[in-house]
Order: C-alpha cells, then sequence, then structure tokens
C-alpha cells in the first residue's frame, strides 16, 4: 500500500496520523527531514572520529581541557536538537506515518538512534561535563589514572557507528518511498 493510501487509512483509524499524513505532512517528508537531521548529526560525529578525538589525545591537559571547553557550547546545543529529532521522526514514520517493510526499517533506525542518544547521555557527555569544569591551569595529580580521552573516544566510535548505520537505514528506506 502507498503512502497515500495508508494515510487516507489512518486518517479515519488514528486522528493525529490522519492531521499529519492527511495533507498536512506526508511519510515521504517527514522521511527527508529525518534523513537530514541523521545526516547532519552522523556528520558531525564522523568529524570526531576522523579529526578531532585523535587531535584530543595529541595535546597537552591544558590545551585538551581549553578545546573541550570551546566545543561544548557549540556541540551540545545542535547534537541534542539533530539526534532528538531523529529519533521522533522515525517513531513517528513507524507508528502511523509508514507500513510494511519500510515500519520495521524505521523503528529499526529508531532504536539505533535512541542507542545513539543513550550512549551519548551515560557515556560521554558525564566526561564532557567533567573536563568542562577543569581548570586548565592546575592539572589534578591524579590525571594520568583518570584521563578519561580514550574511554570517551571509544564511546564515541561507537556511537558513531549507530548513528551512521541508523542514516544509512532512514537513507535506502526513505529512497524507496518514493
Amino acid at each position: 500500500m502507498s503512502v497515500a493510501a495508508h494515510a487516507a487509512g489512518a486518517a479515519a483509524a488514528n486522528p493525529v496520523a490522519g492531521g499529519l499524513a492527511g495533507g498536512l505532512v506526508g511519510g515521504e517528508t517527514v522521511a527527508a527531514v529525518a534523513v537530514l537531521a541523521n545526516g547532519v548529526a552522523a556528520g558531525i560525529m564522523l568529524s570526531t572520529v576522523i579529526g578531532i578525538a585523535p587531535m584530543m589525545l595529541s595535546l597537552s591537559y591544558g590545551r585538551y581541557v581549553q578545546l573541550v571547553q570551546f566545543m561544548w557550547p557549540r556541540f551540545d546545543p545542535i547534537m541534542p536538537i539533530t539526534n532528538g529529532a531523529t529519533l521522533v521522526l522515525d517513531v513517528l514514520l513507524a507508528a502511523v506515518l509508514v507500513e510494511g517493510p519500510a515500519r520495521w526499517a524505521f523503528a529499526a533506525a529508531a532504536l539505533l538512534q535512541a542507542a545513539v542518544m543513550g550512549v551519548s547521555v551515560t557515556r560521554n557527555v558525564p566526561v564532557n561535563r567533567m573536563v568542562r569544569a577543569l581548570d586548565p591551569d592546575r592539572q589534578p595529580s591524579d590525571w594520568e589514572s583518570i584521563d578519561p580521552r580514550r574511554r570517551w573516544r571509544a564511546w564515541n566510535a561507537f556511537r558513531t557507528s549507530l548513528a551512521l548505520l541508523a542514516f544509512l537505514v532512514n537513507v535506502v528506506t526513505t529512497s524507496r518511498l518514493a
């Protein structure tokens, strides 16, 4: 069944789906916005894997702390917005806007995106907050044992892989909707 036919049936059975898919916003449009948000987030995360994280490992304590303190307010607003938007849109697509294999694919993308956000909130963001609170001019005496860079890099690479996989699922599934 096409997205339009599904929208007509959903409009009768579900007022939320009817309002969204019944004329205001169709599944293809929502999917395209999900791809855009997911692509921006995954691209930013990929840049940290291939450039920023390796650079962080090469910096002295003070320069590393300064870099995190500089980057945090720039990355923090955009990453929760793009990752959160992708998750919400994938859930919306899977729940009410598409059916069949596309529904399952968008549900898989939503699960991947939820995992990205889970890793971010429980692993990477706490490290960023800790480093942001440090004084770049006063290295802690136990820095060698608490330096979080390698741990942060490993979790970042993992969540980036999940985000890229979600992006692939979103792109392939969206291309098949048209």
